[in-house]
């Protein structure tokens, strides 16, 4: 074959290798990938001769003659839906074996393949220093069952030594852990709750260039002074005092040179072996580790970039009730622009108004935004000492005014600190308590704050049935639920931590027992809530031991109650409440004598759209198409088997009569609707999963 002829035969296959590509993707009625659609097409014209071969010289007859027209008419639709039928079953099986996206493209394969060397790297690693530490039957799923104590407080041990040497994902991973108490035993709470976030600082060299790229100039250019060593230096980041050229003290927080990409392969390992226990132990499904997972690895990453921070730390000191224009906070810096203060007399968005008698005031830095980016945070700097060096004293003031501030955060402000350990507080030269490292910060609606103030109001009550209520408005309720047995759980968690002279240092953990026995689900911005307030009752008790922390909640409840109910409260709220009323109260009347006139006159009827919902109808129509589709495939291969097994008729070739030709054009028929219905089938419950996971 010449040249010309063999480009011609070349473009003549594409072409036809598109044509049936086409044609098979619309009789499937499911978009396919290009890639996967074209070599099932290219396939099927390779093994088309081989396959058509049987079918052909069953109908033609054997001596080669000339069929007549409709026999070759009935063999040509034959050898077409065939030809068709071929691809169409390669792509169906390929759907259930093979799914779109299970096998990476050529790009993805080689990063893929660079992954899983990094990660098995890692992965050598890890196994390494949990084996080091003793932790290795455990990770083969033989590890000795400990009931007593001490075992207990060596196998904690032996867990926060490991995540300690495993670098800053799972020293992060032990913090939060740490704060679990509806999750782990006591002795792996208080354990992981030492973990220490400390490193040897980066060099000068590594740390320069980053500052010079996020700032747009030289160090000693941007600042009038900035000291070189750190003050203190963490996994992800270290702290440089510097001062700004209009004399102002800063702090600079700069990211560590390459840790995400150490952040974000641990955060892989961690997610898989979330999903692996989660796919294979029981507990691990009762505990949902592949969603407790994916809420870390978002916490870490928010806490990578120092830009949310910076957000987090305004956001807080705008959910302030501002003062008098121009005050000054404790600090002495203008509130406009210095640090954000919850103290002082008069203020309402923190310990003043309604605040306990005594109670500290409590002092935020003020981030410098136009010099704040991804990598580097800029923000006031504040005075002071370590809190836990506070003189003896003074500890119960300290608690009293933390607990005052988080509790106004969270309940009143919606934007609250969700991180209150001892490591983010500082006890300021004036005296104040100074509130740092704004990178876990939570938020909370009106509709959830309601819900707790609710929650909290109740709980000074000794009300069980009103905290009941008010904590199935703050998680799902149920389908099934046992609210008698709940109200009665909280009566006795109520009658052991809220009388007097009681004990509350297992008031989170019981609570959260409850939660769990009930199936009660958290919400993610609810969980933050909890955990703030458990890692406050571990702060609360360093800063003053014996501290009466349901003695001071409740104190704060009834402050709170007595702010809200006040005369120009209780106006405020009626007028907005008539505001509403007034407009519906007017339509009211006319509404209600149109429903009397009707009734009167026998014309009173109600009308209900059934599938009003367009999703509804949608889904409505896709599930009657299926339906019909799989009973015209019953029907013509019920038919096709009755008329291939029938004597007589017409004979139109050889031994092959017109009822056997039919017959294999329906079986073909047949078999086209369904791999149509197999391939909707396949396809469905991922893109089902798709729609949820967009939601």
């Amino acid at each position: 074959m010449d040249f010309p002829s063999s480009v011609v035969v070349g473009i003549a296959t594409l072409l036809t290798i598109m044509l049936l590509a086409v044609v098979t993707q619309r009789l499937l009625g499911v978009r396919f990938g290009a890639l996967r659609t074209f070599l099932a097409a290219l396939l099927a014209l390779g093994l088309g001769q081989s396959v058509l071969r049987p079918i052909v010289a069953t109908v033609v007859p054997a001596d080669g003659g000339r069929p007549p027209d409709a026999a070759a008419l009935g063999v040509l639709l034959l050898v077409l839906m065939a030809m068709v039928l071929i691809p169409m079953a390669l792509l169906v099986l390929a759907e259930a074996l093979v799914p779109p996206g299970s096998v990476p493209g050529p790009l993805e394969l080689v990063k893929s393949v660079h992954g899983r060397l990094s990660r098995a790297r890692r992965y050598s690693q890890i196994t390494r220093i949990a084996v080091r530490h003793g932790l290795g039957p455990y990770l083969r799923g033989r590890g000795e069952r400990l009931d007593d104590r001490p075992g207990k407080r060596r196998l904690a041990a032996s867990l926060r030594a490991a995540l300690d040497d495993g670098g800053v994902t799972f020293i992060k991973l032990g913090q939060v852990l740490s704060t679990r108490r509806d999750l782990l035993p006591a002795e792996f709470v208080e354990e992981l709750g030492r973990l220490q976030d400390q490193v040897a600082p980066a060099p000068w060299e590594q740390v320069e260039p980053v500052l010079r790229e996020e700032l747009g100039g030289p160090v000693d250019e941007v600042f009038a002074a900035f000291d070189r060593t750190p003050l203190a230096a963490a996994s992800i980041g270290q702290v440089h005092a510097a001062r700004l050229h209009s004399g102002r003290e800063v702090v600079v927080k700069v990211r560590r040179p390459g840790i995400e990409t150490v952040v974000g392969r641990d955060l892989e390992i961690v997610r898989r072996l979330a999903a692996t226990l989660e796919s294979r132990t029981r507990w691990g499904r009762t505990l949902g580790l592949r969603d407790l997972a994916e809420g870390f690895a978002k916490a870490i990453m928010e806490e990578l970039d120092f830009g949310v921070e910076a957000a987090n730390m305004a956001a807080v000191s705008a959910a302030r009730t501002p003062r008098s224009s121009g005050g000054t906070d404790t600090t002495g810096a203008s509130v406009s622009g210095g640090s954000g203060s919850t103290g002082g007399p008069g203020d309402p968005g923190g310990t003043g108004a309604g605040a306990s008698e005594g109670a500290v005031p409590v002092t935020y830095p003020a981030p410098i935004s136009a010099m704040c980016s991804e990598r580097v945070l800029v923000m006031e700097r504040l005075s002071g000492r370590p809190v836990t060096a506070a003189d003896p004293g003074e500890g119960t003031r300290l608690a009293r005014g933390l607990l005052d501030c988080l509790l106004r955060q969270i309940l009143i402000e919606g934007v609250f600190h969700a991180d209150p350990h001892p490591g983010n507080l500082m006890l300021l030269d004036d005296g104040t308590l100074g509130l740092l490292d704004f990178g876990s910060v939570g938020r909370l609606d009106g509709s959830v704050r309601a819900a707790l103030q609710r929650f909290l109001l109740a709980m000074n009550r000794q009300d069980p049935l009103g905290v009941t209520d008010a904590l199935l408005d703050v998680v799902p309720r149920p389908e099934e639920i046992d609210e008698p047995a709940l109200e009665r759980a909280i009566g006795q968690f109520m009658a052991r931590h809220l009388g007097p002279g009681l004990d509350s240092a297992q008031l989170f953990t019981d609570l959260f027992k409850i939660v769990s026995a009930y199936g009660l689900s958290i919400p993610p911005e609810v969980a933050a809530v909890f955990r703030a307030l458990a890692t406050l009752e571990g702060t609360l008790v360093r800063l003053s031991p014996g501290f009466n922390l349901i003695g001071e909640a409740r104190a704060f409840a009834g402050r709170y109650l007595a702010e809200q109910i006040t005369p120009e409260t209780v106006r405020e709220s009626l007028t907005q409440e008539l505001a509403a009323l007034v407009p519906m109260l007017r339509r009211l009347p006319r509404r209600v004598e149109r429903i009397a006139s009707a009734a009167e006159h026998g014309r009173f009827t109600m009308n209900v759209r059934l599938l009003a919902d367009e999703r509804d109808r949608r889904y409505l129509t896709g599930l009657l198409h299926q339906v019909l589709l799989t009973v015209l495939g019953a029907t013509a291969g019920l038919m096709a088997v009755i008329l291939l097994t029938t004597d007589g008729g017409p004979v139109v070739t050889g031994s092959t009569t017109l009822l056997h030709l039919i017959g294999y054009n329906l079986l073909m028929i047949a078999a086209i609707l369904g791999l149509r219905v197999l391939a909707l089938i396949f396809r469905r419950p991922r893109d089902s999963d798709a729609r949820e996971g967009a939601r």
